[in-house]
């Protein structure tokens, strides 16, 4: 990229599945909008798959000017063409849950998606369910607070996020505003892939938990509490209990199973969602976190494990930092991971991570019984770049994949 400090951190596709059947569109261009800077970057990834250039500069101003929204997270494609990214504040610092709207063809920002004065209080992630015209977006926090870092001194002061926001897919207004909790702070949203489902999952960062998200007979939404991870109670951490910071989630395309990683306490999850009212844990492995032996950490009660686990080593090479973002083979039996966060979070928790660089790892899936297992033979170690250690953060396949990928 020809500038620094962007904060690469999601990625999307120009057009996905939700475009089935329109023989115009190509999958050919990767949507790359900045957490730092705001700026919008697009991929020409079609012309040679291996060797990805750089097609087309979206300038923060643009966005600003346009939409008055900043922090670009989520992108994904529309069934009409366009493309739509969310955002977390306003180019002042405050909290904005609105959504930007971008030309297929062009690039051009167009403007908002949401209707004037609709914006959510605060934003972050976003999945839509057309078959139910619905669309549920989640909340971060305040960024002016939450750029230098997680401060405990900001919990209970509405700096972080708290509600579940429900959108009328057609008029692009807000209907409701799902409470899940005080400092909740619900990160990422899945709806189950089956178009037809009225159904999905939200995770809770702050609280460790898993909401299961659904319609009533009367038409609204409401949301459940199905898993909750124990906090753990420490020593030599923020603060006295720590969270296990369950910042992605996955769902294989049959809808069988949940994928979540857990940053902090260094886990990553399989859930078998076959009843989503009832999630069970069917498999979880070990592949980095704040709790290995002979670290800072001192776990004082845990009401999960029976003791701290030995450091995490892959291929002779100590792993820092916890399981971050996610990503399932089409097949759902490779589960792919890295181990960013966002860059102040990281020198905060990891600061061997930012020296070091981050890594991918694959994860071999039982698909038939549950069951997760650390692939020895697979390591991308980004610690070895030619301008030094890189983090890396998202992953897409260039045919489609389970977090991209929305039917209609």
């Amino acid at each position: 990229m020809p500038y620094i400090g962007d904060e690469l951190h999601h990625s999307g596709w120009n057009t996905c599945s939700s475009c089935f059947g329109d023989t115009t569109k190509k999958r050919n261009r990767l949507i790359l909008p900045c957490l730092g800077s705001s700026r919008i970057y697009v991929l020409d990834t079609g012309t040679d798959q291996r060797a990805p250039r750089l097609y087309a500069v979206i300038e923060p101003r643009e966005v600003f000017q346009k939409c008055d929204l900043a922090l670009l997270h989520t992108s994904h494609c529309l069934g009409n063409g366009e493309i739509m990214i969310s955002a977390i504040g306003d180019p002042r610092g405050n909290a904005k849950g609105g959504f930007v709207l971008l030309d297929g063809k062009t690039f051009e920002v167009k403007g908002n998606w949401e209707r004037p004065s609709q914006a959510a209080p605060q934003g972050y992630d976003f999945w839509y369910q057309p078959r139910h015209n619905v669309m549920m977006s989640t909340e971060w926090g305040v960024p002016k607070f939450f750029v230098t870092g997680f401060n405990p001194a900001d919990l209970r002061k509405g700096r972080y996020g708290r509600r579940l926001n429900v959108w009328d897919w057609t008029t692009h207004c807000l209907l409701q505003s799902i409470d899940l909790g005080e400092d909740s702070a619900p990160f990422k949203v899945r709806f189950l892939h089956n178009p037809d489902a009225a159904h999905g999952m939200v995770g809770c960062i702050l609280q460790g938990s898993v909401f299961h998200f659904y319609k009533t007979q009367d038409g609204s939404w409401t949301a459940d509490k199905v898993i909750e991870i124990p906090n753990k109670k420490v020593s030599g951490w923020l603060l006295p209990e720590m969270p296990a910071f369950n910042t992605d989630m996955v769902i294989s395309l049959d809808d069988r199973f949940l994928y979540m990683s857990n940053f902090i306490h260094g886990d990553v999850r399989q859930y078998d969602i076959t009843n989503p009212f009832s999630p069970r844990l069917v498999g979880q492995v070990f592949v980095g976190g704040s709790i290995p032996k002979s670290g800072v950490v001192t776990v004082l009660e845990d009401p999960e494990l029976d003791g701290q686990l030995d450091p995490f080593m892959i291929q002779g090479r100590r792993v820092y930092g916890g399981p971050q973002m996610l990503q399932l083979s089409l097949d759902g039996k490779r589960l792919y991971v890295t181990n960013n966060l966002y860059t102040p979070w990281d020198e905060q928790f990891y600061p061997e991570l930012v020296r070091e660089g981050s890594v991918m790892l694959q994860i071999d899936v039982d698909t038939e019984r549950g069951g997760l297992c650390v692939n020895e033979d697979f390591l991308i170690d980004f610690g070895k770049e030619p301008f030094g250690p890189a983090r890396a953060h998202e992953m897409r396949y260039p045919g489609g994949d389970c977090t991209s990928d929305i039917w209609v």
